[in-house]
């Protein structure tokens, strides 16, 4: 191969922070690729030794635990550590880095070795097939179109890989998706284009990223321990924006996104592309009478706009499932794509389990699933989407307040069931805000706890009324993550249905 690209990780010793699934694909490629890698994890259970038993297989050293002499393994930087790759949800105040700071290492994340392999992964690609011997021409590296937000990051990089399969290219969703990308990148197969969803996290760590296209979806205080404060996260956030060759798309209807397009350092000739829920303007797209329509990429953008799609297309048609719809068709429209593909892709994408799904009927109540609106402004623009809600709710703040979400949703309210850690700070916000809104405290937090709750809510409910679990919390207080209680919700909602014998119609 013996590429300079290959060839500079060579005996490069590396140490991996963190032995989760964007861990393990950072050290097994980059040892693959020569490094000398050693992973470092505070963890010391049976999963964790399962891992490490298979990485060791790779000539890969992994420190568990506590060390001899006390120190935890995750705190202490290895002898001779040359960089440190970190898993995302390590904290920049992490000893580990502290010490990498001290001794003059540099600390990046996956996203950031996967951005300076792309070049590896063409070659290694070429050198397979033999096309680099045959003199074959050199292919560029898939463009990345990237999309980060505090809600809906996931459910939009799916809608644009479906619309970019749908205009025949070969793509692929990664990222913080759930696809470590670092594999997609060195894998076998080639891509025209990746759909790739980033959190705030791995862009703190992915220095030299530059997108083709990006997007900011929207800016609530999210993970603000972690950053320590609304600006660190929306500096972060914006750091998707810099070096972007073609287009930085934005929300209008939130002004803090658009403030990061006009603060980044992009190439010339970049535009700013803005995406509403109203009629759009110039250089944005936008909905009118019912149809998404392009006032960006088209000729004329003053006087003309193309037809996209029209809202029945978008699943489900809900406004802020809308709004990601328009961010995905404008990173599209900027690789471009056109119209018709638009309008296909939205048809054919379908969301994943347990964002704003339609369980069951019961009745004449309709019962949804949102388990994945882990935060206040998740489960706002969840409440938006109904006319009248019993909602289900609570579970660990993350240090979030819900004055505002309660004072907008009050209206909408039937009802509300609390559960969870936190569930006081809603009750108190409802206090203030709505308080002749029924509120039914649950205490209980045992396996039948989800039962019970969709129970009281069912007893709340009136016909055409929906009940909503849009918690705006996260689930570790109670459930091991955000599906264990969404499917909780699922099959509390059969058990009520098969006791009061009503016909459900199943989504």
């Amino acid at each position: 191969m013996g590429s300079r690209q290959v060839t500079s990780w060579q005996g490069k010793n590396i140490t991996v922070a963190g032995l989760g699934v964007s861990g393990i694909s950072a050290a097994r490629a980059l040892a693959g690729l020569g490094a000398v890698v050693t992973v470092v994890d505070n963890g010391d259970g049976d999963a964790h030794r399962a891992r490490a038993a298979e990485l060791a297989q790779q000539g890969i050293e992994v420190r568990l635990g506590h060390l001899d002499g006390g120190a935890r393994a995750g705190d202490v930087l290895p002898e001779g550590t040359e960089l440190v790759v970190t898993s995302p949800g390590w904290k920049p105040d992490s000893p580990l880095f502290a010490a990498a700071a001290a001794a003059g290492v540099q600390v990046v994340g996956d996203v950031e070795i996967a951005w300076l392999l792309r070049g590896t992964g063409e070659e290694l690609r070429a050198a397979r097939s033999g096309q680099a011997a045959a003199g074959a021409p050199r292919r560029e590296p898939a463009p990345w179109l990237a999309i980060t937000g505090t809600n809906g990051k996931t459910t939009t990089t799916q809608m644009l890989a479906s619309i970019l399969k749908a205009a025949g290219l070969r793509t692929a969703a990664v990222g913080n998706i759930g696809t470590p990308i670092i594999d997609v990148v060195l894998g076998e197969q080639q891509y025209d284009v990746l759909a790739v969803e980033l959190s705030s996290y791995q862009l703190h760590w992915a220095p030299s990223l530059r997108a083709h296209s990006a997007a900011v979806l929207n800016l609530a205080p999210d993970h603000l321990d972690w950053h320590g404060s609304m600006e660190a996260y929306a500096a972060d956030k914006g750091r998707i924006y810099e070096g972007n060759t073609v287009a930085c798309v934005y929300n209008v209807a939130d002004p803090a996104t658009e403030k990061l397009v006009e603060d980044a350092d992009v190439e010339e000739g970049c535009r700013a592309i803005g995406f509403t829920l109203g009629a759009p303007g110039p250089s944005m797209l936008g909905v009118v009478d019912g149809i998404l329509v392009d006032r960006a990429f088209v000729e004329d953008r003053q006087k003309n706009a193309q037809e996209l799609a029209h809202v029945e297309d978008v699943t489900p048609p809900a406004p802020h499932n809308i709004a990601n719809a328009l961010a995905a068709a404008a990173l599209a429209r900027a690789f471009g794509v056109e119209p018709r593909a638009v309008r296909d892709g939205l048809r054919d994408f379908r969301p994943d389990a347990h964002r704003v799904a339609h369980v069951a009927d019961v009745g004449a109540v309709a019962y949804v699933d949102d388990s994945k609106a882990t935060n206040t402004h998740a489960a706002e623009a969840s409440l938006a989407a109904f006319d009248t809600v019993v909602w289900i709710a609570g579970g660990l703040a993350k240090g979030a307040t819900f004055d505002e979400l309660v004072r907008k949703a009050a209206k909408r309210m039937r009802g509300v069931v609390l559960m969870g850690a936190d569930r006081a700070l809603i009750a108190e916000a409802l206090a203030r805000h709505a308080p002749e809104v029924p509120v039914v405290d649950l205490e209980r937090t045992d396996t039948g706890a989800m039962l019970a709750a969709v129970r009281e809510a069912a007893r709340l409910a009136e016909p055409g009324d929906t009940v909503l679990l849009a918690p705006a919390c996260a689930s570790m207080d109670m459930f091991a993550n955000y599906n264990k209680r969404g499917d909780a919700f699922a099959d509390a909602v059969r058990e009520l249905a098969a006791e009061s014998g009503a016909d459900t119609a199943q989504a």
